[in-house]
Parts: C-alpha cells; structure tokens; sequence
C-alpha cells in the first residue's frame, strides 16, 4: 500500500500569532492562506518541502459546533490539552535553541526519556503541544 500523511490539523485562536511562531520562529514556509479574520485556515510546512503540511484552523468554524462544546474548546486550548504535534529533527539542541530564543513558551528542555528517544516540548500560541523528536 502506497499511503501518505498529505494534512494534519492544528487550531489557532490568532491567525498572525500563528503565522509568526511558524514562520519566523520555527522556520516553515506558508503555503496557503484562505479566509479572512479569525476564519483563515493557514497551510504550513517545512521550507522547501512538497510533503506533509500542517493546517492552522479555526477550532469551532464547524457548523455543528454547539456553544458548550465551542467553551470547552477554549478552555482546553489555553490549558494546552486540546491538540499535540510531533516533529523530528537531527540536530535537537540547535532546534531547541532558535526555538527558545524566537521567544517560543518551553515545555521541556532537551531530554533522553527513558523510552529510547530524545525529545523536547513547546507550545505555539494557540497553546497546542509541539514535541520535537531528536532523529537517530
């Protein structure tokens, strides 16, 4: 079988935050931007990369959406609950360090879990989880 992960999802509460913290921060290119506003669903992805990208979402633009489920949405984003993302990289600490310094809010310094990997934690604006793995 020949499958490909082409899109994943993220929500963003603030298009222009979101866009600053991927673009400038984490260094991917924007590939698409649609909408206008709050209701922009924003594509992002590694520089120069045709492969997997993540779409930057409104999180309650669905139209089935009640009000509590919209409340419980939010609170679950500032809590950071609501949506994670794992990311690779050979060169972890370098990684670490742009991130850190663009400003980015630090989950976890680099660490060698227990489980073989070594990773380390962010959040993007909208408080969604990044963990960047250290590729082997």
């Amino acid at each position: 079988m020949d499958i490909t992960i082409h899109n994943t999802f993220l929500p963003h509460d603030d298009p222009e935050a979101s866009v600053a913290f991927y673009r400038d921060v984490l260094g991917f290119e924007v590939r698409a931007d649609v909408g206008r506003g709050k209701m922009r669903w924003i594509t992002v992805g590694p520089a120069g990369g045709a492969g997997t990208s993540i779409v930057l979402s409104p999180p309650d633009a669905g139209p089935g959406i009640t009000e509590d489920e919209r409340r419980v949405i939010a609170e679950m984003m500032a809590k950071g609950t609501y949506a994670i993302i794992t990311l690779a990289t050979p060169d972890l600490d370098g990684v670490f360090d742009r991130l850190q310094a663009g400003g980015a809010e630090v989950v976890q310094e680099p660490t060698d879990q227990p489980y073989g990997i070594r990773d380390c934690a962010f959040r993007d604006p909208a408080g969604n989880l990044i963990r960047i793995n250290q590729l082997r």
